[in-house]
C-alpha cells in the first residue's frame, strides 16, 4: 500500500493519499490546504483519485478539499451528521453509513464511527492493516471535548477504548494531526488509554479549567508539544481539555 502524508505548518493537520499501487485508482483523506506536494505524488506514481474522504466537520481538515475535489472530478463522502455540520465549506457528494464497508479507490474501507471530539466523526480502516482516525486518537495522546460540534467524553471513550483499540495490535494509526503510532503503542503508552483502562490512578488535583473548578484526573502531552487533560466538573460530568486551559497549583 502506498500512503503519502503532507502536514501543514499552522494546525499541525494531515493530509493523505492512499492506494494500492501505483498506476492505479487512490483516495484522498482530508485536506489542509497544504497539497501540492499531494498533487505531485499523484502525479509521479501515476495515481487517479477516485474518491475523497472526510474524518470530520473542522476547517483543519477541509480547508482546500473543494480544490481537490474540481481538480480530480472526485466525489467527497462524510457521514450523515458530518455532512450536515460541514454545509457551507466543502460539498459533499455521499453520505456513509457509520458502519459502512465499502471499496474505494482500489481499497477495502471500513466506516468506524468515533464520535466524541465530533458529531459524525469516522474514523476508516484500510484493508484491515491501517487505521486513519481523525481527531480521535493521535500519538501518544486523544481528541478534546470542548471544540465544536463536539458530543461527549463517554462517546469520546467508547470510540478509542471499544472501537479502535479493539483493532489488532499491529494496526497502524493514521492521526489527523503529526505522527502515526500503532494501536499496540497507544495502548501500552497512552495515559488516557491507561487510565480508562484502569492501569493508570487519577492524580485527583484541585485545578481551574476553563474558568471553573474541576479535578484533574489525567495530564498527558498533546500533538502539539503542550498538554491535553481529562477533568472532573463539580457536577461529574468530564471533558478532555486543553492544557492551556487548566490552572494547576
Amino acid at each position: 500500500m502506498l500512503i503519502h502524508r503532507t502536514q501543514d505548518p499552522q494546525w499541525l493537520a494531515n493530509a493523505y493519499v492512499v492506494a494500492p499501487a501505483a498506476n492505479g485508482p487512490a483516495l484522498w483523506i482530508d485536506g489542509q490546504g497544504q497539497h501540492d506536494e499531494l498533487h505531485a505524488f499523484v502525479a509521479e506514481q501515476g495515481l487517479t483519485i477516485d474518491t475523497i474522504l472526510l474524518t470530520h466537520h473542522h476547517i483543519d481538515h477541509l480547508e482546500g478539499v473543494e480544490e481537490v475535489r474540481a481538480r480530480y472530478g472526485a466525489p467527497t463522502c462524510a457521514s450523515a451528521q458530518a455532512k450536515d455540520l460541514i454545509a457551507g465549506f466543502v460539498t459533499v457528494d455521499r453520505v456513509l453509513g457509520e458502519t459502512e464497508h465499502l471499496t474505494a479507490g482500489g481499497l477495502d474501507i471500513r466506516c468506524l464511527p468515533t464520535p466524541g471530539h465530533a458529531a459524525g466523526h469516522l474514523a476508516f480502516l484500510i484493508d484491515g492493516s491501517d487505521v486513519f482516525t481523525g481527531d480521535v486518537l493521535f500519538n501518544g495522546t486523544v481528541g478534546g471535548t470542548r471544540a465544536p460540534g463536539h458530543t461527549t467524553l463517554s462517546d469520546l471513550r467508547t470510540s478509542v477504548v471499544d472501537v479502535l483499540l479493539s483493532l489488532p495490535d499491529a494496526t497502524v494509526v493514521h492521526p489527523g494531526h503529526t505522527l502515526p503510532t500503532t494501536i499496540a503503542a497507544e495502548k501500552a503508552s497512552n495515559p488516557f488509554v491507561g487510565y480508562w483502562q484502569g492501569e493508570l490512578a487519577p492524580l485527583n488535583e484541585a485545578v481551574v479549567a476553563w474558568g471553573d473548578a474541576a479535578t484533574l484526573l489525567v495530564w498527558g502531552p498533546d500533538y502539539d508539544g503542550g498538554h491535553k487533560a481529562l477533568v472532573r466538573w463539580a457536577d461529574g460530568t468530564e471533558d478532555i481539555v486543553g492544557g492551556s486551559k487548566v490552572e494547576r497549583s
